[in-house]
């Protein structure tokens, strides 16, 4: 297939609900004739206007020029008949979510419309080869995955069916960074890149209230002040609804042939079952029928500061946690002292830890350890994650408080657990990335992009990766799979890879400066 320019196409939408409106919109503002087609046609007017009544507001609101206003209502036509289509050169289509229903579409737009009309899914679940597989020429069909509200989001995944044309691919990738969009691709998979590579946010979560070692307050407290998330997965899962999250678990879980990193959580089987959805039920994680929602999480109280300084050892490089000792040098409350070894803090006898992936109880039951979590910013850093072994005496706990209230830190107690909540979910984020990539479903830039603008993430995977250290990442997995003993916690060989290729240059680097001093 030769290449194909869309720049000036005919667009259909078959779909009236938000999102079919909102991809009508866009294409409409784009400049394109926008054909909207619903099988209630009293649906498609009432859709249209509400879209009209929508759009001005944002004129009146100075959000929105008059003429941008006119162009889209003028572009954007309303079909009541389905063979109308046949002049389309790109049809996307945003109906329910049905495989069946889906392919029947297909098919008759395949008789209605030339053989070069390309022909989309707005799908963000169902195989895109496996629509294509009953439509006469296949290699015109694609996912064209658009995020709610289209208007708004910026990301759109293309996704390419075993037969896909590369070519209908490249047009869409160009027609879409047309509209100001971020375009990704991938082969049709399971989840596609978000709805695959975000299942851990969610499954670590509900493993740590499956395991009662924190509150879903805490937890999303954490997330959002260690790990630097918009929202913890507790209340964004209630926003989703638990109901449809559920779903697409289960879905991905099936699809992938039970794999256990996809593996459904009873935590939230049991909010489904009560009908506890999240904010459209007024009830999930939280209680939303009060005017401030309920549970609130409160950081513990503010503990006051020594009078005496606190004297440290500071063993080890901390490479990838430099803010951390550069906020210790900058203290005024402490003594430091530094030497070489592994990456440690001694507070007294107390040795304090970035988690590996370790058990405080399991493996350091005889020690005084206490493992703390990884944080997005040290520099700005409020609170703190940490878990103590059951060798460390009250007197112990104390002097750690006192070297966190000496950065301006609370630490937040919580029970023993495995990679605690921010490096161990980041872990598993990286880890299902590099699984993707490891098949050749999408590239690494592609993922970093489709988690940044398709579900808000501070930063992609392979961006934390490179930040925290792929060793580290890789340290963490293994260690969480030899105490779980459980194949979701089994690193990627594309991780082994990366952290070895890692190791390596470091190498190279440290005897590159040796020589040269």
């Amino acid at each position: 297939m030769q290449q194909i320019n869309l720049q000036q196409a005919k667009i259909a939408v078959i779909g009236a609900g938000t999102m079919g409106m909102g991809i009508a919109q866009l294409a409409a503002m784009h400049g394109h004739i926008t054909y909207v087609f619903d099988v209630d046609a009293s649906r498609t007017r009432q859709s249209l206007t509400a879209l009209s009544a929508q759009l001005t507001k944002r004129v009146h609101a100075g959000k929105m020029p008059q003429s941008l206003f006119e162009m889209i209502l003028q572009n954007l036509i309303v079909i009541e008949d389905i063979q109308q289509l046949s002049e389309a050169d790109l049809v996307i289509e945003a109906i329910v979510e049905k495989q069946d229903v889906k392919q029947q579409l297909f098919r008759q737009l395949a008789e209605i419309c030339s053989a070069q009309t390309i022909l989309a899914s707005n799908t963000s679940s169902i195989s895109i080869t496996a629509i294509a597989s009953e439509v006469p020429h296949p290699e015109r069909v694609v996912g064209l995955h658009f995020f709610n509200p289209a208007p708004v989001m910026k990301l759109v995944e293309i996704i390419r069916g075993l037969k896909t044309s590369a070519a209908v691919a490249d047009a869409l990738m160009v027609l879409m960074a047309g509209w100001k969009k971020v375009p990704v691709t991938a082969k049709s998979t399971p989840g596609f890149i978000v709805n695959r590579v975000a299942r851990p946010y969610y499954a670590e979560a509900f493993r740590a209230l499956q395991e009662n070692v924190t509150t879903p307050e805490q937890l999303d407290f954490i997330m959002r002040e260690c790990g630097g998330f918009a929202m913890g997965p507790c209340e964004l899962t209630d926003l989703i609804g638990q109901d449809v999250n559920f779903s697409v678990t289960q879905s991905v879980y099936r699809a992938f042939f039970d794999e256990p990193r996809y593996r459904p959580s009873l935590i939230q089987k049991e909010l489904v079952d009560a009908g506890c959805l999240g904010r459209k039920s007024l009830q999930g994680f939280y209680d939303y029928s009060q005017t401030e929602v309920q549970p609130k999480y409160e950081l513990p109280v503010c503990y006051a500061k020594s009078l005496h300084k606190l004297k440290l050892l500071v063993r080890g490089t901390w490479l990838h946690s430099a803010a951390l000792i550069e906020q210790l040098k900058q203290s005024g409350q402490v003594e430091l002292s530094f030497e070489g070894g592994h990456d440690e803090i001694l507070i007294g006898d107390v040795s304090l830890r970035l988690t590996a992936g370790q058990s405080a109880v399991i493996e350091h039951a005889h020690e005084k350890v206490v493992l703390m979590d990884w944080h997005a910013n040290w520099k700005n850093a409020k609170a703190v994650a940490i878990t103590a072994s059951p060798a460390c005496a009250e007197q112990d706990l104390r002097c750690v408080e006192q070297f966190f209230v000496a950065l301006n830190m609370i630490p937040i107690w919580t029970e023993d657990h495995a990679g605690l909540y921010v490096l161990r979910t980041i872990s598993m984020l990286v880890n299902e990335a590099c699984e993707a990539v490891l098949h050749n479903i999408t590239s690494e830039q592609d993922i970093d992009s489709a988690m940044k603008y398709g579900v808000n993430y501070p930063q992609g995977p392979f961006e934390w990766a490179d930040k925290i250290g792929y060793s580290i990442i890789l340290q963490n997995l293994e260690n969480m799979y030899r105490i779980y003993g459980e194949e979701r916690y089994r690193p990627s060989i594309y991780l082994k890879k990366k952290a070895a290729l890692g190791q390596m240059q470091k190498s190279q680097l440290i005897s590159n400066l040796c020589a040269a001093g």
